[in-house]
């Protein structure tokens, strides 16, 4: 069985290509929506977080205080690098939990904001980056989050690695730019995947 990556910057498109690549009846891991379950779900990464950023982390109700999180990580790079230490490894266990299921299946896909390429760290065969111009990918999250400021967009993105660094860990590439048709793009890749 192949594993996919799938990666893209915000706005890119990642999210519709999951969905097709769904419609197709391939398994698609969302590493960043289940990093958010394991935050609350998984008793030992929960511990651990509580230990490196204190009792704040969590709310009066048990809920991640994602607020309070970004507020202390994204100032301070070395404490993001703690962070994620703690959240990667719980995330990496959860995703050979899950691949172990559809073992019987051609490929299944895992999509995550940040992905290194085939090989590189991690047990993909091939990385699939979903490319969109920065214009239309304003556009998109502007739709999709109006109460987010330009600035703000611009500020997220400017955080993220650039395309041309996408580019080059990319084994395909998906040109996601309302030009080209997105769909016979995923169907050959499919075609591809399942052989």
């Amino acid at each position: 069985m192949k594993k996919i990556g799938i990666t893209g910057g915000i706005g890119s498109g990642k999210s519709t290509v999951c969905q097709v690549f769904r419609a197709l009846g391939v398994p698609v891991y969302e590493a960043d929506e289940r990093a958010k379950w394991l935050t609350m779900h998984d008793p030992i990464l929960r511990a651990d977080i509580l230990r490196l950023l204190g009792p704040q982390a969590y709310d009066a109700a048990g809920q991640y205080n994602r607020t309070f999180v970004a507020a202390q990580v994204f100032t301070d790079p070395a404490l993001l690098r703690q962070l994620n230490a703690l959240i990667h490894p719980r995330v990496q266990a959860d995703t050979l939990r899950w691949v172990e299921q559809y073992s019987h299946l051609p490929y299944v896909i895992k999509e995550a904001a940040l992905m290194n390429a085939a090989g590189d760290g991690n047990d993909l065969d091939a990385v699939v980056v979903v490319i969109a111009p920065l214009d239309l990918r304003i556009q998109r999250i502007r739709r999709r989050d109006p109460q987010r400021t330009d600035a703000e967009i611009k500020a997220i993105i400017s955080r993220q690695i650039t395309d041309e660094v996408r580019r080059a860990l990319a084994d395909e590439l998906l040109i996601n730019d309302e030009t080209q048709l997105l769909v016979p793009q995923i169907l050959r890749l499919d075609r591809a995947f399942r052989n």
